[in-house]
């Protein structure tokens, strides 16, 4: 088999199994379903075939083409062996239920919970309730990651997981492991002295009497739901016309943004064929959280629909690193929540719309400092020996967010790839979008249909560079977090 025949059935194989996990998080599939996927892969999925990626004549394959193709072969050979342990964990974790006042809430329901039905108490509840079906479950979580380690130390040749996902994405661990730290210390002035005043204006209680479960509650702005418009969320797709976008005329991006109550909490994006096939899934809560949960699956999904199908097929869809569309979707987010949109699209008031502001100014500063928490612990974690000590996670997430983390439930809140720093590298590369959009169209850059424009440029490129590519590609600079650290200090200081 050469690399052209590997290309189209890596294609094919990530379609297959991109549209089997769409239906997972319709609630339509069960993951039994996947086994199928892989009954006729046994020659694609072979170690051998990563050295006839390498030994190809080079007829212009990039060193990106190859490294892609081999990685898509990687996670399709870590996959199929890991189907059964991983079954065999989500089985367990979909019985298990912790129990509030009578009411049983499972493991996937924990945060619209928390954001929409909880009180104090009951918080206090769901965490008694929750520390042993961590430990109860952590046997399995910690034997599916410790053969992944294996797998990858062993017969796929890396050093440690480090090395697999430095190479995977083309990132120095290290470098961001410390830049992590030094900007957790360059905010903590900014961020605890608001955070403590806004906990004790909403629970009337320190910061230090509060748990994740608390912080789940008080960053989705719940309180100020009350001044949210009732309208449904296809309503503010109009807005987009203002960019020369009709959704009515995308019909390769699907909106799925019905309540079903099969369907999973989270909002996600899924990139069954880029830029012919996107789905974009959130089942709404009601409040603040869905408009920006919609705005923020929007700017995933539309930088794929709008990526040039002139690209290569791999370039679109093999990428190894999503914090280019994390970047975008970060970019939208934001916006839908600034003084103009809130004023001129959602008929706030100047007071609602300069206390959303402030308050989601602040949600973002400990969102992202609870990922730079969670990217130095996991990074730590596995430049380490000891998987299945939780006590370092938890002191280290109490101390960057104040907020109490369970030691037990290190490893699910643990997500593959550190995907943390993902998100890092996104709001950093969104907040430098942000002030080039101000400075080319002015504060007011979002009703502008130039930025359409931009976007569109911007988008039509997908994934053929990484984020730090396209920063400097596209005129932007070398990624930097210094527009972050001014709006924070700006918005939040003195």
């Amino acid at each position: 088999m050469d690399p052209t025949q590997l290309e189209a059935r890596l294609l094919d194989l990530n379609y297959r199994w991109s549209a089997d996990a769409l239906d997972l998080w319709r609630g339509v599939s069960t993951p039994k379903n996947g086994y199928r996927i892989y009954d006729e892969e046994g020659d694609l999925l072979r170690i051998e075939n990563l050295a006839v990626i390498d030994a190809s004549p080079d007829d212009g394959a990039s060193t990106m083409y190859r490294s892609r193709l081999k990685h898509a072969l990687i996670d399709h050979y870590l996959q199929r062996t890991m189907l059964p342990h991983e079954l065999e964990m989500r089985t367990w974790m979909r019985g298990a239920r912790a129990v509030v006042n009578g009411e049983r809430i499972t493991f996937g329901e924990i945060i619209p919970w928390c954001q929409k039905s909880s009180t104090f108490e009951t918080r206090r509840i769901l965490q008694k309730e929750t520390g042993p079906l961590c430990k109860f479950l952590k046997p399995f979580a910690l034997n599916y990651w410790t053969l992944v380690l294996e797998m990858l130390t062993g017969e796929l040749g890396f050093a440690n997981y480090l090395d697999y996902c430095g190479r995977k994405k083309g990132i120095d661990y290290e470098r961001f492991y410390t830049l992590a730290g030094e900007l957790l210390e360059k905010t903590d002035a900014v961020y605890f002295p608001v955070m403590a005043a806004w906990t004790r204006r909403r629970f009337n209680r320190p910061l230090s009497d509060l748990n994740r479960f608390d912080s789940i509650k008080l960053l989705c702005l719940e309180e100020f739901d009350d001044r949210y418009p009732a309208s449904d969320l296809r309503a503010y797709l109009l807005f987009f016309e203002k960019w020369g976008i009709d959704f009515a005329a995308l019909p390769n991006l699907r909106l799925e943004l019905g309540a079903e109550t099969e369907k999973t909490a989270q909002g996600m994006s899924f990139f069954l064929k880029v830029p012919e096939e996107i789905h974009v899934l959130m089942r709404p809560e009601g409040g603040w959280i869905d408009l920006e949960t919609l705005f923020h699956e929007l700017g995933h999904g539309l930088s794929a629909v709008y990526t040039s199908p002139a690209l290569p097929a791999v370039d679109r869809n093999m990428a190894t690193s999503f914090s280019l569309s994390e970047a975008f979707a970060f970019l939208l987010q934001r916006a839908v929540l600034s003084r103009p949109f809130l004023t001129e699209v959602m008929g706030c008031d100047e007071r609602t719309a300069a206390a959303l502001g402030y308050h989601r100014t602040l949600r973002d500063l400990s969102a992202f400092r609870r990922y730079a928490a969670k990217f130095i612990s996991e990074y730590e974690m596995f430049s380490g020996t000891d998987l299945a000590d939780g006590r370092p996670y938890a002191d280290l997430m109490a101390r960057h967010t104040g907020f109490y983390h369970q030691p037990e439930s290190h490893l699910f809140d643990l997500v593959p790839e550190f995907y943390s720093l993902d998100y890092m590298l996104g709001w950093m590369g969104a907040a430098m979008m942000e002030e080039t959009l101000k400075a080319r169209f002015g504060n007011r850059w979002f009703f502008q249909a130039e930025t359409g424009d931009l976007l569109k440029r911007w988008w039509s490129q997908g994934n053929r560079c990484d984020i730090f590519g396209f920063l400097e590609k596209n005129g932007l600079g070398p990624l930097t977090p210094a527009p972050l650290l001014t709006r924070w200090q700006d918005a939040l200081g003195p």
